[in-house]
């Protein structure tokens, strides 16, 4: 007789297997399929332009100028939506992350990239190690950062601190606060899902992907993420990861 356990465990694998190969392709569907659409309407449309543009009144120009807009803009969802899918199946090389020299590496990159802000930076200096794949942790803090940096734009002077708690049973609690806009507390429930924007794109850019990834990343890691703020009064945002065992080491 064959073991219940390894009979569910067979049945477990063989599900994610099915799932992965469907993940596969729909990321095949829309990097050559959806793409190979989306390059002949910005084709078009670019033929259009140089072959009638001189032609065309104001008011078609502005047509011409919403379609190739449209397109470029289905440019990136699709990037957002290629990113999210591979997520989940992406092998997790979880090892011994030391959390500060990783934050340093990407606060310094986003600093580079924003010249002229008033930005002040309180980064804890005592953070533990956790055990975490080093280049999906690279993209959470970049992603948690980044929407830090965007949403305090309007002020002055930003000020984003990261620091970490104590979590329970073997986890911490990292975190990322700014002084920014901050939001709803009706609109909380939609931070971390996918194309869900508190903002027009008048006011900030984006598509609302970078929290959707971040829950992703953390929960592969079997970890939690929320966000705590209010209108005018800033954003902290929060996530857990496992901290390095006794046992790790061992193994390690």
């Amino acid at each position: 007789m064959t073991d219940p356990q390894d009979d569910r465990i067979a049945a477990l694998e063989a599900e994610l297997a099915a799932v992965r190969a469907d993940v596969q392709a729909f990321t095949y569907t829309v990097s050559h399929d959806l793409r190979a659409q989306l390059r002949h309407i910005l084709a078009y449309a670019e033929i259009v332009q140089e072959d009638a543009g001189p032609q065309l009144d104001a008011q078609a120009q502005s047509h011409l100028a919403t379609i190739t807009g449209a397109a470029r803009q289905m440019g990136v969802l699709m990037d957002g939506l290629m990113a999210y899918a591979r997520l989940g199946t992406v092998p997790l090389q979880a090892v011994v992350q030391p959390v500060r020299p990783l934050l340093q590496e990407v606060c310094q990159a986003l600093q580079a990239s924003h010249p002229g802000r008033g930005l002040e930076w309180r980064i804890a200096d005592d953070f533990p190690e956790v055990c975490a794949d080093a280049e999906l942790l690279r993209q959470v803090w970049t992603h948690v950062l980044a929407n830090a940096l965007k949403f305090t734009r309007p002020r002055a002077q930003a000020l984003i601190e990261v620091g970490w708690e104590a979590g329970v049973e073997g986890t911490c609690v990292l975190y990322v606060r700014d002084n920014g806009v901050g939001f709803r507390a009706d609109q909380q429930a939609k931070l971390f899902h996918v194309f869900q924007r508190l903002h027009s794109p008048r006011e900030f850019e984006g598509i609302g992907m970078g929290l959707a990834l971040t829950r992703k990343v953390v929960e592969r890691h079997g970890g939690k993420v929320w966000a705590e703020g209010a209108v005018d009064a800033g954003c902290c945002i929060r996530f857990t990861l496992p901290l390095v065992s006794a046992d790790h080491l061992r193994a390690s």
